[in-house]
């Protein structure tokens, strides 16, 4: 039986679900595109772009969304060639004239799928859940993902309040393994939260994993998150974060390039990626093995002149091994937010300096670090050894370590100088140490 939940999810059988498990491959998305203008800072305060009634066009396109596969490229040059009105005929008419080089088998099967094509009920069916249907072109359609060339979706379904164009504006992905280990979930939350803090709109599929920690992470912070489906915007997918996708519909903005309802396969996860991989200025992969489709996601984030970053992991652990592989070649090292928005950000988003604790023998003078360096690490000696040891004055290696006494560094036992036992600990490692 089928239904909605408390969401406004569509419900399924057991065997709808198990029908339509997906491969490791589910989660991940990508990018590294200047944005051309800068975003509001309080995105949340946008309202999508109002949109005018129905036309030939729009319909055609929602109804080109349910016979036509995310990603096909050669029904992408049809749309380009013939427009979204006259391919929609040619695939809805048996009578009308085929694409130019459509295939029999092919051309049999998209016009099965456009016999149960009804677009006006597939509007009607988001304007309920408050989404809508956008097309190329529009004020809320992004324009970077025009980059996709005949591979750009149709048209998008989307759920939530926000614009989606000025969302994704200042946008980056944070992509990795369904099967996370702990810290993985971590460094994608702190991640998530962290660029949320800064402004940033955090972008994942809302799979296990890596895309349920970064987008917690951003909605944990108040901050605006992008979930790109590989189904229809009413079907939550997996099943298990049904709660989580309906948090983001209420608080950020679900994406789906498939009409409420349809299903998620395999290679549909495969084609939402690269809707990932445009629409964000970088993509970050925390964890993913070899065969990871986040290191695809990655990949096309690059080919599209994103900018591609990882997070390191230990090198002997098999989910780290896909996001080396990545930081061997085209992927930069990142570590926290301030990372990746001095990358994808505006000139001078400078990450703080990072440097190690100052300790109170960095501020001593070159004569006074000399003269304490020529002390032993164990025992005392004279001052006649400590002017020779450092290469100083006998008089002015005396003025310094009566001014290393008052600062605590040496102690005097009669005529010879030792270190404070207070220092001992920090002095006795500057010897073959660091």
């Amino acid at each position: 039986m089928s239904g909605t939940d408390a969401w406004g999810f569509a419900t399924h059988d057991a065997d709808d679900t198990t029908r339509h498990r997906p491969s490791s491959s589910e989660n991940e998305g990508a990018t590294r595109r200047t944005a051309p203008h800068p975003a509001p800072r309080s995105p949340h305060a946008e309202e999508p772009a109002r949109h005018d009634p129905d036309t030939p066009q729009r319909t055609a396109r929602a109804a080109l969304t349910r016979i036509l596969e995310p990603g096909d490229e050669t029904a992408g040059r049809w749309l380009r060639e013939m427009g979204p009105v006259a391919l929609w005929q040619a695939l809805s008419s048996p009578d009308a004239d085929p694409p130019k080089g459509a295939g029999r088998d092919k051309l049999a099967g998209l016009r099965l799928r456009a016999e149960r094509t009804d677009p006006a009920a597939d509007i009607a069916a988001v304007t309920a859940l408050g989404g809508r249907f956008l097309c190329p072109g529009e004020d809320e359609w992004p324009g970077q993902l025009d980059d996709l060339g005949d591979s750009r979706p149709i048209g998008l379904w989307v759920r939530g309040r926000a614009n989606l164009r000025l969302w994704a504006l200042r946008s980056v992905s944070i992509v990795g393994a369904r099967a996370c280990t702990e810290y993985g979930a971590h460094l994608a939350a702190t991640m998530g939260a962290g660029l949320a803090d800064r402004g940033w709109t955090v972008v994942s599929g809302a799979a296990y994993g890596v895309d349920g920690a970064a987008h917690r992470g951003a909605m944990a912070a108040d901050g605006p998150t992008i979930a790109v489906l590989a189904s229809g915007v009413d079907y939550a997918y997996p099943r298990g974060h049904t709660e989580l996708i309906g948090r983001i519909a209420e608080q950020g903005i679900l994406l789906a390039e498939l009409p409420p309802g349809d299903h998620p396969t395999r290679s549909r996860f495969v084609q939402r990626n690269r809707v990932i991989a445009a629409l964000t200025r970088g993509t970050v992969v925390v964890e993913a093995e070899l065969r990871s489709g986040s290191l695809v996601t990655a990949r096309r984030a690059t080919a599209l002149g994103r900018y591609t970053m990882g997070i390191p992991g230990p090198v002997t652990s098999a989910l780290s091994a896909g996001v080396h592989q990545l930081l061997r070649g085209e992927a930069v090292v990142v570590t926290d937010a301030d990372d990746v928005v001095e990358l994808v950000g505006s000139i001078g988003d400078l990450a703080p300096e990072r440097r190690g604790p100052t300790l109170s023998r960095d501020l001593l003078d070159p004569v006074a670090a000399r003269v304490l360096e020529a002390l032993p690490a164990r025992g005392g000696t004279d001052t006649a050894h400590l002017a020779r040891e450092s290469g100083t004055p006998r008089d002015l290696a005396q003025s310094k370590l009566f001014e290393l006494q008052s600062l605590g560094f040496v102690q005097r036992c009669g005529d010879r100088w030792e270190l404070a036992r207070r220092a001992e600990h920090t002095a006795g490692s500057r010897r073959g140490g660091t």
